[in-house]
């Protein structure tokens, strides 16, 4: 049933979309291309058979939504998610959805134990199981394979679902399961299975749609199936009291809770320490590299052949009150700044010398050339520099790891949408 609301947040609602169990999807006819998701207190399984009233769901529900597009979209993640509004609700890009579920498991158990008969429970899938289902209600949401999508030829604002656009969606199904999981990691949470689903907006692209909340995934703090606080507490209940319910609304609460604690360190940072001002420019494109990968930057000047005091205190300097810290050197010519650096300090030191057409295999050699014991590595580009100072940093920062596996991503949609458009016989 509709809300008698009309208007949340100061946005008027117009009709409504789509009704589902759990929510509904309004239009809003003074923000076009824009709908708002209002959830609603009420708790389903088995496919609505089992179903609860739920006073403060639709809040923890919208809560736990928001915490979760909170970090994808922080990460990169191409979403339909927009903004809160207001407790029940938060408005979205308006899409056509998929009609397929796409569950990742980290480890067996639950349905996939049925349908797999012989396989022990807490079997651990590396790398993680993917599964897809067509959402029928009626026939219990059956396992589709690939074949089965593709003949399906869904069309969604004039994309025709192919390989391609199921390549992409298995891709970023895996990424947004192991951004989660690492996320938890941080609150000793083991992220077992989850479920989401994609939608097209009218750009014609792929995004991750519809909601992420506690019905979504099974979750395991310490990995202990026994302290489970998903919506499987309450699959697994053969009657249903108030109490109940009210152990399945702590549990909920518990997971938003700690979903809002869940915050990307800042504790790190990327010193760029430049032997001459002349080196500003190709410093420069390095540190927006680094930007856009989430990495704290700071430039510095100094030459270790003309100033080596004052180079060792700078060092000095930031190892005194950092300690996740590395220094990208850059200095053409005789390059002491790099291997300087590398035998003072134990923290990662890399290369990225400002090469030239006319002395770049001279230049390169002086980075490379490096007395034995140290150990500094060498970059020709400044993204690629970028790039390495993220991927050490993201051994300890999940965010950062994120950041780089979103690039990793757009980087094969490039490519897909690419070839698609490219392929094919053509007779000259």
């Amino acid at each position: 049933m509709a809300t008698t609301a009309t208007s949340i947040e100061g946005y008027k609602l117009g009709k409504v979309l789509i009704e589902g169990k759990t929510k509904q999807v309004y239009n809003l006819p003074e923000h076009p291309g824009l709908c708002l998701l209002l959830s609603k207190d009420r708790i389903t399984a088995g496919d609505g058979v089992k179903s609860h009233d739920l006073a403060g769901k639709a809040e923890i529900s919208n809560t736990t939504n928001g915490q979760v597009f909170r970090l994808l979209n922080e990460a990169g993640v191409r979403t339909a998610y927009v903004k809160h509004c207001g407790p029940k609700a938060f408005i979205a890009r308006k899409c056509q959805m998929i009609p397929i579920e796409w569950v990742t498991r980290r480890l067996a158990t639950g349905s996939f134990l049925k349908r797999n008969v012989g396989v022990p429970e807490g079997y651990r899938f590396s790398p993680p199981k993917q599964e897809t289902f067509f959402k029928d209600d009626a026939n219990h949401d059956p396992q589709w394979s690939d074949e089965q999508i593709i003949s399906a030829k869904f069309e969604l604002n004039g994309l025709l679902i192919g390989q391609d656009e199921v390549d992409i969606m298995r891709r970023m199904t895996l990424l947004v399961f192991e951004i989660l999981e690492r996320a938890w990691q941080t609150k000793n949470c083991a992220l077992i299975d989850m479920k989401v689903e994609y939608g097209i907006d009218d750009d014609g692209n792929i995004v991750l749609a519809d909601i992420i909340d506690s019905d979504s995934w099974r979750l395991w703090p310490a990995g202990d199936k026994r302290l489970m606080v998903d919506k499987q507490v309450y699959r697994n209940l053969t009657s249903v009291t108030s109490t109940d319910l009210d152990t399945v609304k702590r549990n909920f609460i518990w997971v938003s809770e700690q979903l809002a604690e869940i915050v990307p360190r800042k504790d790190h940072l990327v010193v760029i320490l430049m032997g001459s001002a002349s080196d500003v420019s190709h410093s420069e494109k390095i540190a927006s590299s680094c930007r856009s990968l989430g990495l704290n930057v700071e430039l510095r000047v100094s030459s270790a052949h003309k100033c080596p005091e004052e180079t060792l205190r700078i060092v000095r300097e930031y190892e005194s009150c950092m300690s996740n810290l590395i220094f990208i050197a850059v200095a053409g010519r005789s390059n002491g700044l790099g291997p300087v650096l590398s035998g003072s300090t134990n923290y990662p030191v890399i290369n990225c010398p400002p090469v030239k057409s006319d002395n770049m295999q001279v230049d390169v050699w002086s980075s490379l050339n490096l007395p034995s014991g140290l150990g500094c590595s060498t970059v020709m580009y400044p993204e690629g520099a970028a790039l390495h100072a993220a991927s050490i940093l993201g051994l300890s920062n999940f965010m950062v790891w994120s950041k780089l596996r979103v690039k990793q991503l757009n980087n094969f949609v490039t490519l897909k949408k690419a070839d698609k458009e490219l392929r094919g016989v053509r007779n000259v």
